[in-house]
């Protein structure tokens, strides 16, 4: 089952549910976020709860899409109170992606890179048994409801960047209970824009680098994850296609389990605030600037797979470049 918000055709937003082909309006719900926490509040399912409302007007979300009438598939009332937040070197091949894209020539007897060291850690302690605590991953932070971006808009590099590139992935995203549970709601495909060109003068400034916007759906898949997600990312330039590469995800294709990465996100308290909503990335070992592409002004991103629904499209938009410095007034 794939959930996602739209605009009506009055303007409105509506909760599509979509079962198979068909995608239709569930009648009487105001949003993703309202449904999750009727589910929590009564211990039922998210399934169990759409299945207690009737089914409106079938919709053409592809068609949607072209009107740019999708909308983020969940959002939080208060934007403050939804973490975009992720995990890097959590993928098989993401240590040689990440070396790559730091341009690093190694000798094999040459001191490991502190990506692979990580990455390694991974491999070894990244998969832990049920109910045991594994090696903690890479980690980050990009910013809250101000900095996701709905489907079909622009994702934006300021003008102090010194780039932006894509970053295809999957999203877990998660509501918190009052009593400060945290519920997985599903999962969606994630563009987790980042600017490659500052993070490799130096991996130091990893989170100067990943302080981006994102775009996440359109649609969420609920349930489980499959074991492999086998997706496509593409780069249209000038309405051509331009670049093309398959990405993979999920278990069988990561060195962390998901269960490990979700302990060591919600392990810190503040993660766990009731109400909030986090949409946390789980990383990728494909990305365009590994092969040397430089996005530009006006590029569009697709990233697609089997099973997520409509692709997740953006464009990319480059501001000018800013040489005044921010003055803080003093009170």
């Amino acid at each position: 089952m794939l959930i996602s918000q739209i605009r009506d055709d009055a303007g409105a937003q509506a909760v599509v549910v979509r079962n198979g082909s068909e995608a239709c309006v569930l009648k009487g719900v105001p949003s993703t976020y309202a449904l999750v926490q009727e589910a929590i509040k009564t211990g039922k399912t998210l399934t169990e709860c759409i299945r207690g409302y009737d089914l409106g007007a079938a919709v053409d979300l592809e068609q949607l899409a072209t009107e740019n009438r999708l909308l983020l598939p969940i959002t939080h009332p208060d934007g403050a109170h939804l973490h975009l937040t992720g995990t890097g070197l959590t993928h098989l091949g993401s240590a040689a992606t990440r070396d790559a894209m730091h341009a690093t020539s190694q000798l094999n007897d040459a001191p490991l890179t502190d990506s692979m060291k990580m990455f390694r850690m991974g491999l070894e302690k990244g998969r832990p048994a049920p109910g045991h605590v594994g090696v903690q991953p890479e980690w980050f932070y990009k910013g809250n409801g101000t900095s996701a971006v709905v489907p079909g808009g622009d994702l934006v590099s300021p003008g102090f960047c010194c780039d932006g590139g894509e970053e295809p992935e999957i999203a877990g995203v998660y509501v918190i209970a009052e009593d400060g549970s945290p519920f997985r709601v599903g999962f969606a495909l994630a563009n987790e824009f980042s600017d490659h060109v500052m993070e490799r003068q130096n991996y130091l400034y990893l989170a100067h680098s990943k302080l981006r916007p994102a775009s996440f759906g359109p649609e969420l898949l609920v349930g489980e994850l499959p074991e492999s997600v086998q997706g496509v990312s593409r780069i249209y330039r000038g309405g051509a296609l331009f670049w093309e590469k398959p990405f993979l995800s999920g278990e069988a294709n990561m060195s962390h389990s998901l269960a490990n990465l979700e302990h060591h996100h919600f392990k810190y308290d503040v993660f766990r605030q009731p109400g909030d909503v986090h949409v946390h990335m789980f990383g990728t070992a494909t990305l365009s600037f590994a092969d040397g592409v430089a996005c530009r002004q006006g590029d569009e991103i697709e990233i697609s797979a089997p099973g997520f629904g409509v692709p997740l499209k953006n464009k990319l938009v480059f501001q000018p470049s800013e040489e005044a410095a921010i003055h803080v007034k003093v009170l």
